[in-house]
């Protein structure tokens, strides 16, 4: 018998350290897993974060750009351009947003299975636990040294020993198993909060984008209709100016066609030589003093549209004198179309010169002027333009640049 009892202690140490070691294997192996995910998720929504702000960067930049344009002359087409981006851009976080809140909704669930699987087991783990408890307290707390001392030999002695070791191993490991669960609890109950805060979070920031990106898509909207309407405006403005500058070549023809006619009647008096010489080539005097805001010839404007000046834009203060460049003969003080009020001077011998975007008028057709005379004051025809002077010089009729006639002064060339 008492072989038999050895060899039956020997063997029950063995059965409580591999079911010992197991049970500990298996509290690391089910800890592990559930840092990952929680380590993964904080990861995922970090990186998130992260793509939105990089995109909200992106479109701060874009309104910052937004309001340099509004706050300075520009082409509308820059500002329908930048709030495409900008309607681009807001999509674009929309969708990261959307995508955020299936992976937050799949971290969610993953996270309460786990969680569910947690309070599982540690609700067995405490039945485990709670009949141990009753079994110690019926056995009394002298079990275990009844148990040792009713050994009949040394030999039962240590196998009792080594059994009732293990098994207290055991329930050390139930216990710490416990303990590693609540743990695991309160760090998924903890993510499950944290999540559910992000996905309400996510929620309120989708229904504010949409609600920017139904505004952007409105405005865009409403500024694509101010482009084409700007385009069409200065497609039409073009063609009035255009077709006010064929109305002055033809009043200037018409002009030339009657002094040629009454210097070829009989008895009429000596051809008037030209009061504009070749000599005077960047020498005259500037009819009123300021910057060119446009220059002779076809000029390609920011919207892509072309246009040819036959002159020159001073720009100059509403109302400054304007002078004559030579001395002539008052032919026309009308307005003029697209050019306003016009003075043209013939200067002798088929020259004029042609002064527009006038306010007023101090000569009359037919008045005799000299060189310097004050003829009228600086205007503002056309509105999309600041007050200047339009001049323009036309030896024998044709248009020339009028800097090639004027005195050289800096930046005007």
């Amino acid at each position: 018998m008492t072989p038999e009892r050895r060899d039956g202690a020997s063997r029950r140490p063995t059965w409580g350290r591999s079911r010992v070691a197991a049970a500990l294997a298996l509290a690391m192996l089910a800890l592990v897993p559930s840092v990952g995910r929680a380590q993964n998720a904080e990861q995922r929504l970090r990186q998130q974060r992260e793509e939105l702000e990089s995109i909200r960067r992106e479109r701060s930049e874009l309104q910052s750009r937004l309001q340099e344009l509004q706050g300075r002359a520009h082409d509308l087409a820059d500002e329908a351009q930048n709030l495409h981006r900008q309607a681009e851009t807001t999509a674009r976080l929309v969708r990261s947003l959307d995508a955020q809140l299936i992976t937050i909704n799949a971290d969610v669930d993953s996270t309460t299975v786990s969680l569910q699987r947690a309070e599982g087991e540690v609700q067995s783990r405490r039945g485990t636990l709670k009949r141990r408890v009753v079994d110690i307290y019926k056995r009394g707390p002298m079990y275990t040294t009844e148990a040792l001392l009713s050994a009949r030999t040394f030999g039962e002695l240590v196998g009792r020993y080594k059994y009732l070791h293990e098994l207290a191993l055991h329930d050390r490991s139930v216990v710490h198993r416990v303990e590693v669960l609540y743990r695991e609890i309160e760090g998924q109950r903890a993510l499950l909060l944290k999540l559910q805060e992000e996905l309400q979070r996510n929620r309120e920031e989708k229904l504010l984008e949409e609600q920017r990106l139904r505004s952007l898509e409105g405005v865009r909207t409403r500024n694509l209709a101010q482009v084409k309407e700007s385009q069409q405006q200065i497609q039409d403005r073009l063609a009035r100016i255009q077709r006010d500058e064929q109305r002055l070549s033809q009043l200037l023809a018409s002009l030339e066609e009657t002094r040629k006619r009454n210097e070829s009647r009989p008895n009429a008096p000596a051809p008037t030589t030209s009061t504009l010489k070749t000599a005077d080539f960047g020498k005259l005097d500037w009819p009123v003093d300021g910057d060119i805001i446009y220059r002779f010839g076809r000029v390609i404007n920011p919207n892509n549209t072309a246009i040819r000046w036959n002159g020159i834009g001073i720009r100059a203060t509403q109302g400054a004198a304007v002078k004559s460049i030579a001395s002539g003969e008052v032919m026309v003080a009308d307005p003029i179309g697209t050019y306003g009020l016009t003075v043209i001077v013939q200067h002798g011998g088929g020259d004029y010169s042609v002064y527009g975007s006038l306010s007023r008028a101090d000569v009359r057709k037919g008045d005799k002027i000299g060189k310097g005379q004050v003829i009228g004051a600086v205007g503002r025809a056309d509105p999309d333009m600041d007050a200047h002077l339009h001049l323009e010089i036309r030896p024998k009729g044709r248009a020339t640049d009028p800097l090639a006639w004027l005195a050289l002064r800096a930046g005007s060339r």
